[in-house]
């Protein structure tokens, strides 16, 4: 399934150290590319809460020295690092999968131009999922999502483990990025501004219900033109900012931190 907002009690979270107590948990996370433009700042953001026991982070490369750079921080996670013959070893005991791993995109580039690289990434780590932490939840961030959530679902299916209450497509960045524009437009506060998002993540299948806007808001016809292709066209915004130097990193983390603490919030571990 394709997912966005998480439990909407999950939408804040405060970056401190006196994070309640009352909302801990002892769930452990994989971060699958963890030592990519997307992968640090997620794993930094994930450190950092009280819902996380431990943080498995694997990659190809850097790994350990990301893990050992994260390890220093004064939150409770412990933090292992993992390299590529580490990969099992990674995802033992993981209650939760988070997928970040590829390629990013680049001025010019669709997110289906991304599926020759990134299909058999997802690919190789749904597998290994499947085969070490079949129960765990499988978040996959690697685009294009619309393609790289069903093929791990395929994955599982050839494995015998599939359950589609366990795999998700996280598209949470295209209801962070409705929020936040909804909010400039109108000059709303932007931590009170829900906006429903549904369909995938790419281009017109991202359709956001700005009609179903809380606080209710009314838009001019251009408005709405103008606000859904804003969204739609969200990541190659940032990517033509980025000047062919990266994709929606930083954003990203922030929304797939979000739906992993969504998660993370109502597993029984």
């Amino acid at each position: 399934m394709f997912c966005r907002a998480g439990i909407n009690g999950c939408r804040r979270f405060i970056l401190s150290r006196s994070l309640s107590s009352t909302a801990q948990r002892n769930v452990k996370v994989a971060v699958l590319g963890a030592s990519g433009g997307i992968g640090q700042p997620l794993s930094l953001v994930l450190k950092q809460s009280p819902l996380i026991s431990e943080l498995s982070l694997y990659d190809i490369v850097l790994t350990p020295g990301v893990a050992a750079d994260l390890s220093h921080i004064e939150t409770p996670p412990k933090v292992n690092g993992y390299l590529e013959d580490g990969l099992d070893e990674a995802l033992k005991g993981c209650d939760v999968v988070v997928v970040p791993a590829g390629v990013p995109r680049k001025p010019g580039m669709t997110r289906d131009d991304l599926f020759n690289t990134n299909a058999s990434i997802v690919q190789k780590l749904a597998e290994a999922a499947a085969r070490n932490c079949p129960k765990a939840m499988l978040c996959i961030i690697t685009n294009p999502v619309n393609s790289t959530m069903p093929i791990a679902s395929e994955v599982y299916k050839k494995a015998g483990v599939y359950d589609p209450k366990r795999i998700f497509g996280v598209t949470t960045l295209d209801a962070v990025r409705a929020n936040t524009f909804v909010a400039e437009a109108k000059g709303l506060d932007v931590r009170n501004v829900q906006v429903p998002v549904v369909g995938g993540h790419s281009g017109v299948t991202i359709l956001p219900l700005l009609s179903q806007t809380q606080p209710s808001v009314s838009f001019s016809d251009e408005e709405l033109v103008q606000l859904t292709e804003r969204i739609q066209n969200a990541g190659t915004e940032v990517v033509n900012a980025k000047a062919g130097a990266g994709s929606a990193t930083l954003s990203m983390a922030y929304a797939g931190a979000r739906f992993v603490f969504s998660v993370s919030k109502n597993l029984v571990v």
